[in-house]
């Protein structure tokens, strides 16, 4: 009886993809910010009559030009919800809460944003609440705290406004956070294992032939599995490159510096790498690099010139 070796464990890892996404305003979504901040919400109102909150600057009906502010009520009513059991970090709520869509007194369409109810027993479509504003609060959306219950009645018409404050705010500085777990697949990880053996390897299409590096699993071209397993490199050529003018955060390589497509020698695509022990405009088309190992040996830091003659070009076009 023969013994069968089983498949090595796919690879997980935890994978956090964050950054500062920074942004101007026009006057409309200033002056609402701006209003947040002072404790006032403001609508912009079309040319049916027809008040929106949050306002927008172009009508999504007619695209045409709005500019008509208006002040609406800070008690509303819930138009639909849905419980969040557990709250993600940077939610607005630490604890269970429900989010609420939640048309404004005056307004005709609904804001998006946090009830601080005890369950959601106590939550309903038609319910009352009223905006807690934030004790501090600096022109952003989470100047409203949340919304929480309150019987009061409706107030039925928006106030004009002429929508200036002193000291307006103009642009905002939103954090993006994506946490995940990345599994990378079969293909992949089979790629990076053998990468922390100082080996490149692709695999093959078993239909047109291509080798495909780092693999996908399957040839995008053809549409059948890849699963026959291809040696590359670990040289190449240099097919098309850039020269990298500004400097990366938390990067330590000094500018400037290329960054290169390089096909590896057996590879039917090339790959992505920085090009290194040469001056930056020394880098061409069809240079012969070798791969510089990191100093834990599990991936190529960069690559370098090998002193072999230029390739010619008729042996990777078509890797271009």
């Amino acid at each position: 009886m023969t013994a069968v070796t089983p498949p090595p464990e796919t690879l997980r890892a935890p994978l956090v993809v964050e950054f500062p996404f920074t942004r101007s305003l026009g006057p409309v979504q200033s002056a609402f910010l701006t209003g947040l901040r002072e404790r006032t919400v403001l609508g912009v109102r079309t040319g049916t009559g027809e008040v929106l909150v949050p306002p927008v600057e172009y009508d999504p009906a007619t695209a045409a030009e709005l500019r008509d502010l208006v002040e609406v009520g800070a008690t509303g009513t819930v138009t639909t919800w849905a419980w969040n059991h557990e709250p993600r970090p940077g939610q607005p709520l630490a604890t269970p809460f429900a989010w609420v869509l939640v048309r404004l007194d005056g307004a005709d369409t609904a804001l998006l944003h946090a009830l601080d109810a005890p369950g959601p027993d106590a939550v309903r479509t038609g319910m009352r609440v009223r905006v807690r504003w934030a004790d501090e609060r600096a022109g952003a959306i989470t100047d409203i705290a949340c919304f929480e219950p309150h019987d009061s009645d409706p107030v039925a018409e928006p106030r004009p406004h002429d929508g200036l404050f002193a000291d307006p705010v103009t642009g905002i500085v939103a954090p993006a956070r994506l946490d995940y777990t990345y599994s990378p697949g079969g293909a992949q990880t089979r790629y990076l294992r053998a990468l922390a053996e100082r080996r490149t390897v692709g695999e093959r299409c078993p239909s047109c032939s291509k080798v495909y590096v780092p693999p996908r699993g399957a040839c995008p071209t053809c549409g059948v599995a890849t699963t026959d397993q291809v040696e590359v490199g670990p040289r190449g050529t240099v097919t098309t490159y850039c020269i990298v003018n500004i400097k990366a955060k938390n990067l330590d390589i000094e500018v400037p510096y290329v960054y290169a497509h390089i096909a590896l020698d057996g590879a039917g695509l090339a790959l992505h790498g920085r090009i290194g022990g040469i001056p930056y405009d020394q880098v061409r088309m069809g240079l012969r690099v070798e791969p510089v190992w990191s100093d834990d040996g599990r991936y190529p830091d960069h690559y370098r010139p090998t002193g072999e003659p230029d390739a010619d070009y008729d042996t990777y076009k078509e890797l271009l």
